[in-house]
């Protein structure tokens, strides 16, 4: 088992000609746009009312809860992403927006530390009572993540107070001692929020609250069942069976005994990243087990090609081994953002680049995918395939749109966005005694310690483009230790000069990693120069809706057919069997990041069909057509219109 340091976000500067504009979009656009949402200023939108509840509750303001029962969670995710753009950069006016928020939440919080505006306000006394539907702690936990990371960026202390009293309020309610509710949230968040407050602070009464939230959930007689009697089998969500399907909140089974991933998809991560959590802080071998029994679950035969995770609507949730419907597909974009916490930590407790690879996959694909170009619309769902002319007609599309939305009334997918890409810095490296890993090949400069020494990192990086990537390597004095750099999966070879010794690799030492250990100086340089053909991929034989389809990768992004370039009708394409690819610019996508043009082919009736359904004599003719494939996280950028990644494949 392995600890690895992840750095401080502060100790990163993001410098990148990718992913620098999303930085700067979640600065200047989507936190902006956030906060208008938030305070319902947003012409269009549906409108959020999180503030107003928070300053009704304070006494600032008259009137009723609006939204929904986990509202206050939009207001903690926003809070955490100023906290890691404050960290990064001083921004004196956010600040003090920022701030005055705390003070709503400081001034909404009742005397035994209880904070929650939906109780508070809608359904006062009837806190804890109805733990399986109602997000109570999952909206504490949201609030403890804004906290340390609010008290990370600046030093302020206060709403890391009031959370951490209402954590201790929550530690007098629950637990295993006569008296105490023997409970848990059914929407998990709390867990992995107490470990940072635990780090925050160095209480380990958090540790362990975490931990008993994990391990009392799908203990037997079960608790929200229990629960459900007390109240007089009362529902707050009617239409999802919260209280007995059990396997939707992942308390069917003890968490140490599931293996599959089953039900809600971002419940199942968010609960498989405490659980790492948990195996790291206390070295728990078996949690660790039960960590690597479900990650290869999820990747090996219940994740789409995409990184998007949950294949069907019906509880946001997984179905079975190799279901994955890319019409239907749910991959709620906050599944790929828990998905990445999950391999996040994965990575710290067994260091093996397919972590990382998946980290990789999610974050360039549906991560990205779930937001416009401009920043200011967003994707909940993220399907592989999309046919305008049913979307509102037939009903089992219900949840699929062919545009992105201006906000949503359940809007946990923007601000997870935003939070997650102001804290990428986090992701790129992480240090392990003498050995500095490279996870992420993007562009900046980096501060740390390896092996006890002051080095910093100057990286320079085409990896979205072209696949070089540079290293100037700047100990403070010199020192030896080990760059460890990632082999993507998708990579044959690699050409690689060190100080300028030139050699190539078709392949890293097992775990994934290409190791250059030397006594580092001042002005070394490695230049890498990653292969990125274009490959053509195809889906496990056992996925039915993909079998002979095949979907086109190059370097981490996966491709898509549109209407806007290929006429309607996607249905009917194929691909030749020539490999004849040429790479072009395309307005609207990122510069550099190449379109995909390929021979191919569309097959066409030749047979009269205006007043037949069906037909016994028909025919078809293969018409040769120039077929163009944009990166799927730039879909529907461009108006309303069909949408692919899967395409037939002549044989």
């Amino acid at each position: 088992m392995i600890d690895n340091k992840v750095l401080p976000t502060r100790n990163i500067h993001i410098d990148d000609p990718f992913w620098s504009e999303y930085i700067r979009l979640v600065r200047e656009v989507m936190v902006p746009y956030q906060w208008e949402a938030l305070n319902d200023r947003v012409e269009g939108a549906e409108p959020s009312h999180a503030i107003h509840n928070f300053k009704i509750a304070a006494g600032r303001e008259q009137g009723e809860f609006y939204g929904m029962v986990f509202q206050d969670s939009d207001v903690g995710k926003w809070l955490e992403a100023v906290a890691y753009l404050l960290e990064t950069k001083r921004d004196p006016a956010l600040e003090e927006i920022a701030d005055g928020v705390i003070d709503l939440v400081a001034g909404a919080q009742r005397e035994d530390g209880y904070i929650n505006t939906y109780f508070m306000l809608k359904e006062p006394g009837k806190e804890w009572t109805d733990l399986a539907e109602c997000h109570e702690l999952y909206c504490a936990g949201h609030m403890i993540e804004a906290a340390t990371a609010y008290y990370r960026a600046t030093g302020k202390r206060k709403l890391l107070d009031a959370v951490s009293r209402f954590a201790d309020y929550i530690d007098t309610v629950f637990g295993t001692e006569p008296g105490k509710l023997q409970g848990y949230d059914g929407h998990q968040e709390i867990e992995l929020a107490l470990v940072k407050l635990y780090h925050a602070t160095g209480n380990e009464r958090y540790l362990k609250l975490s931990r008993y939230f994990l391990e009392q959930r799908g203990q037997k007689p079960h608790f929200f069942e229990q629960e459900w009697e007390e109240r007089g089998r009362t529902l707050h969500f009617p239409q999802l069976s919260m209280v007995h399907e059990h396997e939707y909140s992942q308390s069917h089974l003890p968490v140490r005994e599931q293996e599959t991933a089953e039900g809600h998809a971002v419940r199942l991560v968010y609960m498989c990243t405490a659980m790492a959590d948990l195996a790291i802080e206390t070295k728990d071998a078996n949690m660790l087990a039960a960590c690597r029994k479900l990650w290869d679950n999820i990747v090996s035969k219940r994740m789409y090609i995409t990184g998007g995770i949950g294949s069907m609507e019906q509880g946001e949730s997984f179905t079975t081994d190799y279901d994955l419907p890319p019409d239907l597909a749910y991959a709620e974009t906050c599944a790929s953002v828990g998905l990445i916490f999950f391999a996040r930590r994965m990575l710290q407790l067994h260091r093996d680049s397919k972590y990382a690879d998946v980290m990789e996959r999610a974050l360039y694909n549906t991560v990205i995918g779930g937001m416009s170009l401009d920043g200011t619309r967003f994707f909940y769902v993220n399907p592989l395939e999309v046919y305008p002319e049913v979307l509102g007609k037939n009903k089992n599309y219900n949840h699929v749109k062919a545009e992105r939305q201006g906000w949503f009334s359940c809007a946990c997918c923007p601000p997870n966005v935003a939070r997650l890409l102001a804290s990428l810095g986090e992701y790129i490296y992480s240090v392990q005694e003498d050995t500095l890993y490279a996870d992420l090949y993007i562009g900046g400069q980096a501060k740390m310690v390896v092996a006890g020494k002051p080095v910093t990192i100057e990286q320079t990086s085409h990896y979205a483009t072209d696949g070089r990537v540079r290293f100037d390597v700047t100990p403070e004095q010199p020192a030896e230790f080990t760059l460890a750099l990632r082999m993507p999966d998708w990579c044959d070879e690699v050409e690689i000069t060190v100080c300028g010794e030139k050699l190539i690799l078709t392949s890293a030492d097992p775990d994934g990693y290409i190791r250059l250990t030397r006594k580092w100086k001042s002005g070394d340089i490695v230049d890498l120069v990653f292969a990125m053909p274009v490959k053509r991929m195809s889906g496990h034989p056992l996925i039915r809706q993909t079998f002979s389809k095949v979907a086109l990768q190059r370097g981490p992004f996966i491709y898509c057919l549109e209407e806007a370039d290929n006429g309607k009708r996607l249905y009917q394409l194929r691909l030749t069997a020539d490999h004849d690819y040429s790479l072009a610019d395309q307005t609207g996508i990122p510069d550099g990041v190449k379109t995909i043009e390929v021979s191919g082919s569309r097959l066409k009736s030749v047979a009269d069909w205006s007043h037949t359904l069906y037909s016994g004599d028909s025919s078809w003719a293969r018409e040769e057509a120039k077929l163009t494939f944009i990166p799927y996280f730039a879909w529907a950028n461009r108006g309303v219109g069909e949408m692919s990644v899967w395409v037939g494949e002549e044989v």
